[in-house]
């Protein structure tokens, strides 16, 4: 993993000031990195432009509330950024219990707006490998639609992923949202990717969030991507969750709304199999 000559540890060296005795590479834009007498780091490599910047305001942004701990920022550039490296241990039940009531916390912080990105974070954000436009809106059922589903939904369009006809089915679901999205929330703090690949049990017993894509957003959106996609013990995190800051009457029943932007970025990004988990989900909901 080389970007212009520099590696890993060269990239660690720079931008901590500190010495280097050996790296590892891990997967993708990964590497582990020893500090010279001190503890390893983690060495990310950025994938477009202003992904760096975005990762670090909202790592940033979430380590501000005080609630789910996540790595601290050591160093970064517009290409690379530097991390506490996170020693993990196995899933616990009562981790995941007190991971609720962080992730409740962290909610509860807020955001300006929904779709407003972190402090200093670009709008032209990123969600993976996709692009990810924050801005903002004033009420969760129209930014939710027009900011997050149909682009995507569109882009499937355009690749030929999803037929027009197809289509149709999720644009009704985007007409509807405003009887379906339940009762008003005012804009949450969103990690905004949380897939289980994204929540670190670490060692001393703690969960960590790592790699958000952080902005305003609604909070059930949060705790349908782990669903999605599935959590160990997420049975323990709800209920954690739950004694902290209560969810809305229907909240179990409107998960399938929250999850088709993740569905939709991944048919964007992997293709059919995910069109036609969106289109099953929407499917459910087009004419309830």
């Amino acid at each position: 993993m080389v970007d212009g000559g520099e590696g890993p540890g060269a990239v660690a060296a720079r931008l901590t000031g500190r010495p280097v005795s050996g790296e590892r590479a891990r997967s993708g834009g990964l590497a582990e990195v020893t500090l010279t007498g001190g503890p390893a780091v983690m060495v990310k490599r950025g994938d477009g432009p202003g992904a760096v910047r975005a990762e670090v305001a909202g790592l940033r942004w979430l380590a501000a509330a005080r609630a789910v701990p996540v790595p601290e920022v050591l160093g970064h550039d517009e290409r690379w950024m530097v991390t506490e490296l996170i020693r993990t241990g196995r899933p616990d039940a009562g981790a995941a219990t007190r991971f609720g009531q962080e992730l409740a916390v962290l909610h509860a912080a807020g955001a300006p707006a929904f779709g407003s990105a972190p402090p200093g974070g670009p709008r032209d954000a990123w969600i993976g490998l996709a692009p990810m436009r924050d801005e903002p809106g004033t009420d969760w059922p129209h930014w939710y639609a027009e900011h997050r589903v149909l682009p995507y939904l569109r882009e499937a369009v355009d690749r030929g992923t999803l037929r027009p006809g197809e289509a149709a089915v999720i644009e009704r679901v985007c007409e509807r949202l405003p009887e379906l999205a339940g009762p008003p929330e005012p804009p949450a703090r969103l990690h905004g990717d949380l897939w289980s690949g994204n929540v670190l049990w670490g060692a001393d017993g703690r969960v960590r969030l790592i790699d958000p894509a952080a902005h305003g957003g609604h909070r059930e959106t949060d705790l349908a991507m782990l669903r999605l996609f599935g959590c160990p013990y997420l049975d323990r995190i709800v209920a954690g969750y739950q004694e902290r800051a209560p969810l809305a009457d229907g909240w179990a029943e409107r998960i399938g709304l929250h999850q088709l932007f993740p569905l939709l970025v991944h048919t964007v990004l992997f293709g059919r199999s995910y069109a036609e988990q969106a289109l099953v989900t929407s499917r459910n909901f087009a004419d309830m």
